[in-house]
């Protein structure tokens, strides 16, 4: 005679997918080899492309809005990742696009703006709408970024509002590539494990 399932691991089972939703018949779509925590949650319109990281309680709403995530990303624990919708005082609304190799620190909130490729968002910082950092830039850790402003390429930003302070060195924008890289390494040991 065989017995069913334990009804907690039937709620274990459909707690872990419950964690990628879909809204208004629009799943996210996840890339291979992609690490998401259990208890982080991605909803709607939302494309994560291959290797990379969600970690622990982080919310990335594609409801509104699209958000597209490049290759080798890492976002970091607790960041909040969201769009702003079409309507009257936002005609073209506002996606949120990051690029490949991108480190979001622990904490970040990002609002539809746009994040270059090999880019350090430091632990604490927001980002918010129509804001551009281009490629190869850091905005330090607790920084805010003002609606509309750009962080050239190779600059260091810091501070509320966030104001450029100097350009990065050659280690620093060497040390964006690490980061990315050392991501990917301890997402695959996560997947492993």
């Amino acid at each position: 005679m065989m017995t069913s399932a334990p009804k907690w691991a039937l709620v274990l089972t459909r707690a872990i997918y419950l964690n990628i939703r879909s809204f208004q018949n629009t799943q996210p779509q996840i890339g291979q080899a992609v690490y998401i925590d259990d208890s982080a949650v991605i909803i709607g319109k939302v494309t994560i492309a291959e290797d990379v990281s969600v970690w622990p309680m982080t919310v990335i709403r594609g409801d509104v809005n699209i958000i597209e995530i490049g290759r080798r990303t890492n976002i970091q624990d607790g960041s909040i990742l969201h769009v702003t919708h079409v309507g009257p005082y936002s005609p073209n609304g506002g996606p949120l696009l990051i690029g490949e190799g991108v480190t979001i620190g622990h904490g970040a909130i990002l609002h539809a703006c746009i994040i270059g490729d090999y880019c350090l968002i430091g632990m604490g910082s927001t980002v918010l709408d129509q804001a551009q950092i281009e490629p190869y830039s850091m905005l330090g850790a607790g920084s805010v970024l003002p609606p509309g402003k750009v962080i050239k390429s190779g600059e260091l930003w810091v501070g509320n509002p966030a104001r450029k302070v100097r350009d990065l060195t050659t280690q620093q924008i060497e040390s964006l590539q690490y980061s990315a890289d050392h991501y990917v390494k301890l997402k695959n040991a996560y997947l492993a494990n």
